[in-house]
């Protein structure tokens, strides 16, 4: 077709009636949306479209190709998913703040130029920062603030480097940009910021989980997941990314070893599963970018699903931390093992999705001969099944001989939910045929080779040995980790300190000063002349203070005429001294003005 309806605009200007509906036709109209929008994926042509003039260039709405409807198909599947998860949730605000998001990160996936990127970016920051703010609490709102904060610089990075690349290229397209000029690298900056890599990620474990729990789940798909889209579209090959995701990858896994917080475990996990993408992205050879395509659209099922089990915990037991669960297979037996489905996935077990997507990148970096990048990506898949897979339902769900608390299954909205992508992500494990022909390249990789599955079999294998020997070490802890937020968190709290207490002291003396000048100004300006006397006197006063006999007579003269004329200035002179005064004041303005102009 010629032109087609913008999927992001059906949830962008589709949220605008969300508050207007209640009840059944409400939740209606919310599945209605993604169906919408899945159907005109199913008739969208490649090209160019939904072109508009501005100033000297060209906006484009629609750059359509295959790597764009790769992500486009997941974030329309994810969002009907994560709809079904949410329809209990009563807030129409929620439900706008969440197509929003999902609009505007599809904008992000068609565009065509970076100013329209730009402008789509911003509207993922500020609809996100709401699905964290919605749940109410001090924490959140505390977590919003800094995720907005981080966010905004993201943005002012990348619309600065937009802004020099253009300067230097002459050019808006968004296509490969490399690093080639200055401002290419600051629009890298917003990337990476927006993809959470370290030491620009802590936005990410700090927000998420105090996220609402459906707000959250939205949350791991959408903002990471265009960050690697951009990257694969901008920045293929840059050989940096090579090793910022191996860190990445080993960084997310370290880090959820100390964590006590279901969520905050699992936004860990997010990190190092993106270190996977950035990493293939960096490689940039065509089975790379294809396993980063593949794993992002693999990771946005079995990483929701997993934030899906974290929230029927917090939903029915109102509690997150390790230390204060245990024993729930008893009640939540149903959502154990959906959960497990997604853990299975994570740690790339043979027949799940995340078995035929990481292993595209893990064997990308064997292919280049890069033997360091394959053992840390091989060491982060040990840790992600040490953690996602046996550490969290172990600690959830057994580690006590009875329940730490009574619970239940929950809504069956939520419940069905996660059984559509638990289903989705076997269906992809079993059949990644199915996958691999949305990707941008042609794929000749055969994930179910006999090394690939018995060498990772042997892997997981080997750390849940280690893991059951070891399991009474790995229990959970009241502490609070300290990441590279910490920095700015304290540092804020400094200059809220300094703003407070010794630049407020230094303005106001500043002000008080100022206020007293222009008193003074304005007691000159009501009778120039008496106030000149006046501060003639003041001045002969000090003076002749030495010589107390003058002093004292010239004193008794002034205290007469106060008498004589009360509530006036003392000695009234004629106008014509006031006038002046005046001249005299204006013609050494006018000197001093006509030798420096």
């Amino acid at each position: 077709m010629i032109e087609w309806l913008h999927p992001g605009f059906i949830y962008i200007f589709g949220a605008l009636l969300i508050p207007f509906l209640k009840g059944k036709w409400q939740k209606a109209y919310l599945l209605l949306l993604p169906i919408l929008a899945f159907i005109d994926l199913q008739y969208m042509s490649t090209g160019v479209f939904w072109r508009i003039p501005f100033l000297d260039y060209e906006l484009v709405f629609g750059r359509v190709d295959k790597l764009s409807l790769v992500f486009a198909y997941i974030f329309v599947i994810a969002s009907f998913c994560m709809t079904i998860y949410a329809l209990h949730v009563n807030r129409s605000g929620e439900h706008v703040a969440a197509f929003l998001y999902v609009g505007s990160t599809l904008g992000v996936v068609f565009s065509g130029d970076l100013f329209t990127l730009s402008i789509f970016c911003e509207i993922m920051a500020i609809a996100s920062m709401f699905l964290i703010g919605f749940r109410g609490t001090k924490a959140a709102y505390q977590a919003g603030l800094r995720y907005i904060m981080v966010h905004l610089l993201a943005g002012a990075c990348l619309l600065g480097g937009i802004i020099m690349y253009v300067q230097a290229t002459g050019s808006i397209a968004f296509n490969v940009i490399g690093l080639n000029n200055f401002g290419s690298y600051f629009i890298l900056t917003g990337f990476l910021i927006n993809a959470a890599v370290p030491p620009l990620h802590a936005w990410l474990a700090d927000a998420y989980p105090e996220a609402t729990i459906t707000g959250a789940v939205f949350l791991t798909a959408f903002t990471t997941k265009s960050a690697i889209y951009v990257l694969i579209r901008g920045f293929p090959g840059v050989e940096i990314l090579i090793w910022l995701g191996a860190i990445m990858a080993v960084y997310g896994v370290i880090f959820a070893v100390l964590e006590n917080d279901i969520r905050r475990l699992l936004a860990y996990h997010i990190i190092s599963q993106v270190g996977y993408m950035v990493c293939g992205v960096g490689i940039g050879t065509m089975m790379a970018l294809d396993g980063a395509a593949a794993h992002a659209f693999c990771h946005i099922l079995y990483k929701a699903l997993l934030f899906m089990g974290a929230g029927a915990i917090i939903e029915v037991t109102g509690r997150s931390k390790f230390t204060e669960l245990g024993g729930l297979y008893k009640y939540m037996p149903i959502t154990f093992w959906l959960y497990m489905i997604g853990a299975f996935s994570i740690s790339g077990f043979p027949l799940f999705n995340g078995f035929v997507s990481k292993t595209m990148i893990v064997e990308s970096a064997a292919v280049v001969h890069m033997p360091i990048i394959w053992l840390l990506l091989e060491g982060a898949s040990i840790g992600t099944f040490l953690h996602t897979g046996l550490k969290v339902p172990y600690l959830a769900w057994f580690s006590r001989k009875e329940p730490a608390c009574e619970a239940r299954e929950p809504p069956k909205n939520m419940l069905v939910a996660m059984g559509i992508t638990a289903f989705l992500c076997t269906l992809l494990g079993v059949y990644p045929q199915i996958l691999y022909r949305m990707l941008p390249y042609p794929v000749e990789y055969a994930p179910y080779a006999a090394g690939h599955v018995i060498g990772m079999s042997q892997l997981l294998l080997f750390t849940f040995v280690g893991f059951w020997l070891l399991r009474g070490m790995l229990h959970g802890t009241p502490t609070i980790t300290l990441d590279t937020d910490w920095f700015y968190r304290i540092g804020t709290k400094k200059f809220i300190w300094f703003c407070q207490k010794p630049l407020m002291t230094f303005a106001n003396s500043v002000n008080n000063g100022v206020m007293k000048i222009a008193s003074s100004f304005v007691w000159f300006s009501r009778n120039p002349t008496a106030a000149t006397n006046i501060m003639v006197n003041s001045v002969a006063f000090v003076v002749l203070r030495p010589f107390n006999p003058v002093y004292k007579r010239y004193a008794q003269n002034i205290d007469e005429l106060k008498k004589t004329y009360p509530g006036e200035p003392v000695q009234r002179v004629a106008v014509g001294t006031g006038v002046l005064l005046t001249l005299v004041f204006l013609a050494f303005y006018l000197t001093i003005y006509l030798i420096y102009a």
